[in-house]
């Protein structure tokens, strides 16, 4: 029997990347898939393959730095599904990357607001549903800011990803004694269409440290080749399963060893 049968798992982000690529792996082992995003038409497309597969899906068009709009997406899913087991925390942006001076409260607020405020939201308001039978929570925190700091520019983003790590922490052990889980997990370079929201400053390169590898070095356990989003979802199913019941408050690196050169 598929090991996530009779489960529910909540997953933003999930037209695309890392949140589509989870999706379907949780769908094949037996999860059904409520899965949020701002972009409908994206979510349409997961919904497609899911019930290709003949797995169940329900798309949730929502804002995750929007407190009604969360509550309204999981008050959906309870009402279609009657609970909530898993929850993968994974919508995001990369914002804007610049120099301290070039960047604005409302560059930094933006990029808190869904990353550090969204992760925030997301976990609230499915929280009290997985506390009723236990579940596990997975957010995507990042390699920038948590283990690499070389990066410059990226003082918003970064801020917000470390943000990202102490909540996990701090709520794993609040959740502990109802039986749910929190993990985080901390990828470095994956095949997504995250740089479409990045907006980078023509003057980055003036404050970078010029640093040259060899060609194809990175990440070094792959010879050059980065993650896919299906390589994130192995982990993040993992993190779900009962393999890692003894696993929470913990940051997981999926980089290929890149964070430990570049860092």
């Amino acid at each position: 029997m598929a090991q996530l049968a009779g489960k529910v798992a909540w997953i933003t982000g999930a037209g695309s990347g890392m949140g589509k690529g989870a999706a379907l792996l949780l769908a094949q082992e037996g999860a059904k898939i409520a899965g949020l995003d701002r972009v409908e038409d994206a979510l349409q497309g997961t919904a497609a393959e899911i019930q290709n597969q003949k797995g169940e899906f329900l798309p949730l068009v929502a804002d995750i730095s929007q407190p009604e709009q969360v509550q309204r997406a999981v008050q959906q899913t309870i009402e279609r599904w009657g609970r909530i087991d898993i929850v993968f925390a994974n919508a995001g942006i990369n914002g804007k990357w610049a120099p301290l001076e070039e960047l604005e409260p409302e560059d930094w607020d933006k990029t808190h607001g869904i990353n550090l405020k969204g992760t925030f939201l997301t976990v609230k308001y499915t929280a009290p549903h997985l506390k009723k039978q236990g579940g596990a929570i997975v957010i995507t925190s990042s390699v920038q800011g948590t283990r690499t700091f070389s990066n410059v520019g990226g003082s918003a983003y970064g801020s917000s990803k470390a943000g990202q790590v102490a909540f996990a922490k701090l709520v794993a052990l609040e959740l502990a004694p109802f039986g749910v889980r929190v993990n985080v997990i901390c990828p470095g370079s994956v095949d997504t269409n995250i740089g479409q929201n990045t907006q980078v400053s023509p003057t980055l390169d003036s404050i970078r440290t010029a640093i040259e590898y060899p060609p194809g070095s990175l990440p070094p356990l792959t010879g050059g080749k980065i993650g896919t989003p299906q390589d994130i979802a192995q982990l993040v199913l993992f993190l779900v399963s009962d393999a890692s019941k003894l696993i929470s408050g913990t940051e997981i690196w999926i980089d290929g060893a890149e964070s430990l050169l570049v860092g």
